[in-house]
């Protein structure tokens, strides 16, 4: 993870000219002020996105954790991404201490924080493109089209486990820059954790990494999700008029789904594409310039975060399985109960909660459209 604002402070030419006098010499960027912002932002931002999205997280793992058994891959992507954003989320107290008092914890934590918060944010964006593919061939099992292609087989419950590690093994490979490079270093009257380039291919190694990232964990998932939920919404079109109600329902539920992606991590990206260009090409000629860009880096990367706590409300807690599951659990907890009561029978009897009982998931069901 790169903290905007935390680089050192650089020299940088107002104006250029032939005729050289003392004012033509490079002037000092001073960024305490970024830092400043950066000590109460982060700190406050972070904490908010930790409590949320642990809650959230956490409960979607609990009741897939219950059941034991995946049913469909669905349930498998859902419990991936529960646990990347888990995995995401237990990265920003580190980060928050980082951009309140510097990086105090050694370079051995800083590999490791640095390489876990960039392999489950990779892995985030990639499970969210197999969410999509999933639920567009899920909707076209259902209408009992493309049952032979390459993707309906690949996409099987048998094949899962493939998927899911395929989609580890890229992020953790686009991890390991960060695990080799990413070092303590003194800077700015702090210790700073970040990603040391050698010198020689400093820019270009840097921009190209960070490329790849913004192609596999911003365009790629864009792209899939646009295009599977385009198809499945011109099917919900083309249903009949009585179908209309769920047919708009449906529609709302894809256009949140994408709009929130496009919100949360569109600004960041695009952010990150212009620091990467600046780096190689030096765009940025003027201090005050400089603290914008920073002070932009640290609020989309915040903003972008925030899509851990919403990834539960957005695709378990709406879909029909993930339902069922809760409404299994909660029974099963009230039928443990009434036991105990029974068997302590002095105990004071309360009101009881009953749940309806629902059908066992279908290959549909989950994130359902």
């Amino acid at each position: 993870m790169e903290v905007a604002g935390d680089d050192d402070d650089y020299y940088y030419h107002e104006n250029i000219s032939f005729n050289f006098s003392y004012d033509d010499y490079p002037a000092l960027c001073e960024k305490a002020d970024i830092r400043s912002f950066a000590a109460i932002f982060l700190p406050v931002v972070y904490a908010v996105c930790l409590v949320v999205g642990v809650a959230g997280n956490a409960l979607v793992v609990t009741v897939y954790a219950y059941h034991k058994r995946l049913k469909t891959m669905m349930d498998a992507f859902l419990t991936h991404l529960a646990v990347a954003d888990l995995l995401l989320l237990f990265t920003l107290p580190f980060w928050a201490a980082d951009a309140a008092r510097g990086w105090e914890l050694g370079e051995l934590v800083c590999k490791t924080v640095s390489t876990c918060y960039t392999v489950n944010f990779t892995c985030c964006m990639l499970l969210l493109a197999c969410i999509s593919l999933d639920r567009h061939l899920a909707f076209a099992r259902a209408q009992e089209r493309d049952q032979g292609s390459w993707l309906q087989r690949m996409f099987h419950r048998r094949h899962c486990w493939k998927v899911c590690v395929v989609v580890w093994a890229t992020a953790l490979m686009l991890g390991l820059p960060d695990l080799i490079l990413s070092e303590v270093r003194w800077g700015s009257n702090r210790n700073m954790c970040m990603a040391v380039y050698p010198s020689s291919m400093a820019r270009g190694v840097k921009a190209t990494l960070e490329t790849v990232e913004v192609l596999l964990g911003f365009l790629l998932p864009l792209i899939v999700m646009v295009i599977c939920y385009w198809n499945v919404a011109r099917v919900l079109k083309s249903l009949p008029v009585e179908s209309r109600g769920r047919k708009w329902k449906a529609l709302r539920v894809l256009l949140i789904v994408v709009g929130v992606f496009v919100i949360t991590q569109l600004p960041y990206n695009v952010v990150k594409v212009y620091r990467m260009m600046d780096s190689v090409y030096a765009l940025v000629s003027h201090c005050g310039t400089s603290k914008v860009l920073d002070t932009a880096a640290q609020v989309t990367e915040s903003l972008a975060l925030t899509h851990c706590c919403l990834n539960p409300i957005l695709y378990a807690f709406v879909g029909t399985s993930f339902r069922q599951h809760m409404t299994k659990l909660a029974k099963r907890f009230g039928e443990r109960r009434r036991r105990r009561r029974r068997e302590n029978p002095a105990e004071e009897e309360g009101m009881e909660m009953s749940f309806n009982s629902h059908s066992a998931s279908q290959a549909t069901d989950t994130f359902s459209i």
